[in-house]
């Protein structure tokens, strides 16, 4: 192969590497997200937890992420087989998820999640802590 044409195969291979490095779009990871408490304070009985799903790369809210596991135990006092029902509730917010639960003492609560984000592989995972007062 004449020296001309191998200078040109090899521009044209860093051409095609460039371009597809470029083109290819960049994936998030699952630790590119996290849950934040809209309030870390929430009184004693019957409660409704706000909470944001947030990517932190742009630190805009995520909506319509999947959450399909919950849980809300008093693991930050000590007791972590104390624990409380809890559901899924409706949002007026894109990406603020809301539930209900009874918090029936005061203390320290922790609110576990696992959530899909639409588009990601991986679960989105966090655990959270409230203070429930009277």
């Amino acid at each position: 192969m004449p020296m001309f044409q191998g200078r040109r195969l090899r521009a044209a291979m860093l051409a095609a590497v460039i371009s597809t490095a470029i083109l290819t779009p960049a994936f998030a990871d699952v630790s590119d997200y996290e849950f934040q408490l809209v309030e870390s304070v929430a009184k004693v009985g019957e409660a409704v937890l706000a909470v944001r799903l947030v990517d932190k790369r742009t630190s805009k809210a995520v909506p319509d992420a999947v959450i399909y596991a919950t849980r809300i135990d008093m693991a930050p006092d000590g007791m972590p087989t104390m624990s409380s029902a809890i559901a899924s509730t409706s949002s007026d917010q894109p990406g603020v998820y809301r539930f209900k639960t009874k918090l029936t003492m005061e203390g320290g609560w922790r609110l576990s999640l696992a959530a899909k984000v639409q588009g990601e592989t991986g679960t989105v995972e966090g655990k959270l802590v409230l203070q429930a007062k009277p």
